[in-house]
């Protein structure tokens, strides 16, 4: 990675490079060497941040953003003291990085740093934007998504949604994404945002969340036709036209030797999951104990300003209006054994009125609820019978307005509950418009995923700041979200560097 990263004092573009969960800053060295291979070292000057490496990556996104921030900070100021002088930024976000690049470019933009340089590419590749919560009604959902947010520590629960971000309510991806908050300022300051995201095989950052899009048309490519950027090995897909829907009477049918021959194609995987997810679970499960303790431990360290960094300089108002390849391989295995689940269309919701109606009086004595403590989207969340019965376990647990945090607000116990208590009325009454327009936007054909109705909040206003998005087919190899930076010197993962080289030549400003 030496050989790559630093630069000359000539240089006046900073690249910071910050890789994902679990990773290591070598995750980066291919994104580095492509980099320098194109921009010799007097034209950037390129940090792989180093200090969210391994299992403190366990410690949530905020944490991550400060110490990036802190990384970001000491390099500025160690390059102006050699006399060098930085007047550019790009950040680049793999993974879960994506996340922690976003929050600590909200820092930046809150300390005024970004005042003085000029804010150019900001890239992630394969990023969660919306979360890893799978998109799923019923007892597959409810599993997976509370074993996953509960053993990833801090990470997990961001994650999947059911953190409560600084007294505000709500989760943080969703003040990540709140047009009035730091982050999403700070972000909007850049010249170009581009994301890469993987169609098939990502097994970590499914299309959705890494596409930022309410649909994905690419659960079955027997059913559509893809549409290719010219010069790049039929890999990337065109961002303004990428996919066309065959009609139905012209889908291809399988003849009973291609089916076979598709489903001898899965047997390894199949077997896969059958044999190593059960071993690489409890590696799994025993791992996170011990990373989440370990996680604690450090989070509440950093808390008290005994992790090296003074929080203090790291904690504006976030609103300025108010075993471990197996333990990868475990979760992965789990995440892709979800199937994704849509919203019913607006058709249907007379249908369900009468339903809905019969089962009012059973879930007001239903004493079972997923919520915790928090706003815990895990449990389903949406079609007309899921929205009431959603509406009913919240009435005691909504997150309050974006810009209102109980410690803003002295007074007496009564006056709070009853703070609280408006703001979980508009709070519940937000959500279920939010779900009633999505389900009369979504269409027989293309269906809306069953997503919560911050994850629409959060897709509507990111993709207002303007996104060059990229979608990968990445074909040769099944583990599509390491292949897509070539996060490993491997033959299968080759078709990243073509990944790569469009972003450099495309896309990349310097």
């Amino acid at each position: 990675m030496a050989d790559y990263t630093g630069g000359d004092l000539a240089a006046d573009h900073l690249v910071v490079l910050v890789h994902g969960l679990w990773g290591n800053p070598n995750h980066m060295a291919n994104v580095a060497k492509a980099l320098r291979a194109k921009h010799p070292a007097d034209k950037l000057y390129i940090l792989c941040a180093q200090r969210n490496s391994g299992s403190f990556t366990y410690d949530g996104a905020e944490l991550g953003g400060e110490r990036v921030c802190s990384e970001i900070q000491e390099e500025l100021q160690a390059i102006e003291a050699r006399g060098g002088h930085i007047t550019k930024l790009s950040m680049i976000g793999y993974s879960h990085g994506g996340l922690v690049a976003r929050y600590a470019v909200g820092l930046l933009y809150a300390k005024g740093i970004l005042d003085n340089v000029e804010c150019i590419n900001f890239t992630a590749f394969a990023s969660p934007f919306l979360g890893v919560r799978s998109p799923l009604r019923g007892a597959t959902n409810h599993i997976w998504n509370v074993l996953g947010a509960r053993t990833l520590s801090m990470s997990g629960r961001q994650l999947f949604l059911i953190d409560n971000f600084r007294n505000t309510g709500r989760p943080l991806l969703a003040i990540l994404a709140d047009p009035n908050s730091i982050f999403y300022k700070g972000l909007a300051k850049f010249r170009r945002r581009t994301l890469y995201a993987n169609i098939i095989h990502d097994r970590s950052t499914v299309y959705y969340t890494s596409a930022i899009d309410k649909t994905n048309p690419y659960t079955d490519l027997d059913k559509v036709r893809l549409n290719y950027v010219p010069g790049y090995e039929d890999l990337i897909l065109d961002p303004l036209h990428p996919v066309e829907h065959i009609p139905p009477h012209s889908w291809k049918k399988l003849t009973f030797p291609e089916a076979v021959q598709k489903f001898v194609g899965r047997l390894p995987f199949m077997l896969a999951l059958a044999v190593l997810v059960p071993v690489g679970v409890v590696a799994y499960l025993l791992n996170s104990v011990v990373q989440t303790v370990l996680s604690s431990k450090r989070i509440a360290l950093h808390e008290k300003g005994e992790a090296g960094i003074n929080i203090d300089d790291y904690r504006p108002p976030v609103l300025i209006n108010g075993l471990r390849e197996a333990v990868e391989d475990a979760y992965e295995g789990l995440n892709s054994s979800q199937q994704q689940e849509y919203l019913g269309l607006s058709t249907d919701d007379e249908e369900e009125t009468e339903e809905e109606d019969e089962e009012t009086e059973e879930e007001e004595t239903d004493e079972d609820s997923s919520y915790g403590p928090e706003h815990d989207v895990s449990a389903p969340l949406l079609g007309s019978v899921t929205e009431h019965k959603h509406r009913q376990q919240q009435q005691h647990q909504q997150p309050l307005p974006p810009n209102f945090a109980l410690d803003d607000h002295d007074g007496d116990e009564d006056e709070k509950a009853a703070l609280m208590a408006a703001a979980a009325t508009g709070r519940r009454a937000s959500e279920a418009n939010i779900l009633r327009r999505e389900r009369k936007q979504s269409m027989a054909g293309q269906p809306t995923l069953a997503l919560a109705p911050c994850q629409f909040e959060m897709i509507q206003a990111l993709d207002s700041l303007g996104w060059r998005k990229y979608r990968v087919r990445i074909r040769r190899n099944r583990h599509s979200h390491a292949a897509i930076i070539v996060r490993m010197d491997k033959e299968a993962f080759s078709e990243g560097f073509v990944v790569l080289r469009h972003w450099l030549n495309e896309e990349f400003i310097v």
